[in-house]
């Protein structure tokens, strides 16, 4: 996978130096308040970062990071995920800091593993009041990178007979936010005895996922993270 010249700043200084001494940039979960279960998926992100560096030849440690919603630690990660089944809530300080963090460069991944909807959508509104969530045609690049998704999501776990949907925030022009919502990735990118799916399902997760962090790797903005 190439990355572009804009991946700069804090991020390319870590980048690099994360990859010379061979350990890999970490993919970062976001640890956040409420109640909800940010931990809900504990193998999914490994198995993300194992499928991108097999397929799209990164480099990523195969262990996450974990991220405080209101801590400084954000910004030395360009892709966060989130996930959980309920509660989320978020006080100024936190909202402030997530906006600057993607103000500056950074992406937000949620998935929603159900039960995260309702609290998912005011979280965001806080965060940038101005901005709503729109839902992604199908011609978005993010769903024709690497691999080919010309209906949008696939469909991993079924809950209420709705098609999945995938949202976004778009801030001067730029996707600072994807949300999954009805199809269950996280669960997709699982090992296989949590969850027993379908090996195309559990593909189809995983491609679904290199899409995304192909997608976020390949426009980051050029500026260092946390700055607006």
């Amino acid at each position: 996978m190439a990355f572009k010249r804009g991946f700069a700043g804090l991020i390319l200084t870590l980048f690099l130096a994360l990859n010379a001494s061979g350990q890999g940039i970490k993919l970062a979960l976001l640890v956040y308040s409420g109640g909800g279960d940010w931990y809900a998926n504990p193998t999914s992100l490994k198995n993300l970062a194992m499928f991108c560096n097999e397929q799209l030849h990164t480099s990523f440690s195969t262990t996450e990071a974990r991220v405080e919603v209101g801590g400084s630690d954000i910004f030395n990660y360009p892709f966060i995920h989130m996930t959980g089944h309920g509660r989320w809530s978020l006080n100024d300080a936190e909202a402030q800091n997530l906006r600057k963090y993607l103000e500056g460069g950074g992406f937000l991944h949620v998935d929603d593993n159900y039960g995260l909807d309702p609290y998912v959508r005011p979280a965001l509104k806080k965060i940038f009041p101005e901005l709503d969530l729109v839902e992604l045609p199908f011609e978005h690049p993010i769903y024709h990178q690497k691999y080919n998704f010309p209906n949008g999501l696939p469909k991993i776990h079924e809950h209420d007979n709705k098609p999945p949907k995938g949202y976004g925030l778009i801030y001067k022009g730029r996707l600072v936010c994807f949300y999954s919502f009805e199809t269950d990735l996280g669960d997709g990118w699982e090992d296989f005895d949590v969850h027993k799916d379908p090996p195309e399902k559990h593909i189809a997760a995983l491609q679904m996922g290199a899409n995304i962090i192909q997608y976020v790797f390949s426009n980051i903005n050029n500026k260092r993270l946390g700055e607006p």
